[in-house]
């Protein structure tokens, strides 16, 4: 069976950016655009470029510099929005124009106090207006995950008679359940004349945790793009985690879905992002937390220690981290305490263990984790020595 490829659209530069206090300057946002050309995604969203002056000189900056990613442009169907955004990009290699209306009937009455036909009309003219400009014009129905699907269909269709390549259908407010986000999508499909020829995308949202589970169920029904970010990070919860969804893949050969994401680059990339944006990765964080690959319980170390996927289904190297981590807790166990101390250069016997072991849990019990100094400290307690160089 043939795989397909997925499209990776980040939009840490754009969405990522909105979160209050990770405001980004130029230098910043070419360090990170640069990372994520490198990292292999498809699109990089720069900016939204009618925002301010500053954003229009990164996303034109980021034009000039990216050498394989299409430049993406965000606006508003505003004309003037998408003529700024034209400007933008018009030093780019592939620019994309971003543009696009709520449909939802929440959005259509008490955002716009307008009508459906009305919606209608202003995203056809954006959407004729960016292919005036541009090749390639990606139009986003806002609130789709809340927007009637006979409406949402009738709206796409005449999207792509205005001369639309990319649909994006975001759950904007992050409310729709799996099943019914991959459903919208196999409607779409299925009663969209011309469908076939553009790309659907997925563009969801994290307030209920399910953005990464509903982008999934999206391909899993014909989408085939993804946007996303960097750690997750994004509007109130975020949004879909670019290396969440990037492993998923890799690890369900079964889907028959691939990216061009150099997943070793997947650690390096989120730590910079962590620390540029001054946003902490959450330790538990999926992939990229530094509990990730941490072992603090004795049995999963014992089983980790003596075969990685006993307790691990992805090998940290795949995603750029050294090596699993052994912590060292009162919850640990001899084989975890003789793994760490022989790393430290203590071979130790089965009968130095036991008698090293009371000396651990005296440690462990009066701290959080065992550090190494502590077991250089237990091993002087105890009166042996190192015997491995």
């Amino acid at each position: 069976m043939s795989t397909d490829n997925v499209q990776i659209f980040d939009t840490t530069l754009r969405d990522g950016e909105q979160v209050p206090g990770c405001k980004l300057n130029k230098t910043q946002k070419l360090v990170i655009a640069e990372r994520l050309d490198l990292l292999g995604v498809d699109i990089i969203e720069a900016g939204f470029p009618v925002s301010s002056p500053g954003d229009f000189e990164s996303v034109m900056e980021i034009s000039k510099l990216v050498k394989n990613a299409s430049i993406c442009a965000l606006s508003r169907s505003v004309e003037n929005d998408i003529k700024v955004a034209a400007e933008a990009l018009q030093y780019a290699k592939r620019p994309r124009i971003h543009t696009g209306i709520g449909t939802s009937d929440s959005h259509i009455k008490y955002k716009f106090n307008t009508t459906r036909d009305k919606i209608i009309e202003r995203g056809v003219a954006a959407v004729k207006c960016a292919k005036s400009f541009v090749e390639d014009v990606e139009f986003y129905a806002e609130d789709a995950g809340r927007t009637e699907n006979e409406f949402l269909a009738r709206v796409c269709e005449q999207m792509i008679k205005a001369g639309a390549t990319v649909l994006n259908i975001p759950d904007t407010t992050g409310y729709c359940l799996p099943e019914e986000y991959g459903a919208k999508i196999k409607y779409l499909k299925e009663n969209v004349k011309g469908i076939h020829n553009v790309t659907i995308s997925c563009h969801c949202h994290n307030d209920l945790g399910l953005a990464t589970a509903n982008s999934m169920a999206g391909v899993s029904n014909g989408a085939r793009q993804i946007e996303c970010t960097i750690n997750g990070i994004g509007e109130r919860a975020g949004n879909t985690a670019l290396e969440e969804i990037v492993m998923i893949m890799r690890q369900h050969p079964s889907l028959n879905l691939t990216t061009g994401i150099d997943a070793s680059l997947l650690f390096s990339t989120s730590q910079m992002v962590s620390d540029t944006m001054g946003m902490m990765v959450q330790p538990n964080k999926a992939i990229v937390g530094t509990n990730a690959f941490a072992h603090s319980s004795g049995i999963h170390q014992d089983g980790v220690i003596k075969n990685r996927e006993t307790y691990e289904i992805i090998d940290p190297a795949e995603v750029g981290v050294t090596e699993s981590a052994i912590i060292l807790t009162a919850r640990s166990g001899r084989a975890a305490l003789a793994y760490r101390a022989k790393k430290l250069g203590y071979e130790l016997t089965k009968l130095e263990l036991d008698k090293v072991y009371p000396e651990f849990l005296k440690f462990a019990d009066s701290k959080k984790e065992v550090q190494n100094d502590d077991i250089h400290e237990i091993m002087k307690i105890s009166n042996i020595s190192t015997t491995v160089v």
